[in-house]
């Protein structure tokens, strides 16, 4: 079992990465920021950064305005 921003609960599974997670919560805004347990993920690795079991996962939207 891994959680999502400190309140959703998500089963883990074997080979699980951070698109995963995002494509189970059904995030799909372009510009967000990941960390997996504090560490930053990069955008680049989000389809290869396997998440552990257990794991805190914090997905930030990130937005711009003025």
């Amino acid at each position: 079992m891994i959680t999502v921003n400190n309140r959703d609960k998500l089963d883990w599974r074997d080979g699980m990465t951070v698109r995963d997670v995002l494509t189970a919560m059904n995030y799909t805004y372009k510009l967000i920021t990941v960390t997996v347990n504090g560490t930053l993920v990069p955008k680049e690795q989000y389809d290869t950064y396997r998440i552990p079991d257990g794991a805190q996962v914090i997905v930030f939207h990130l937005s711009h305005g003025g």
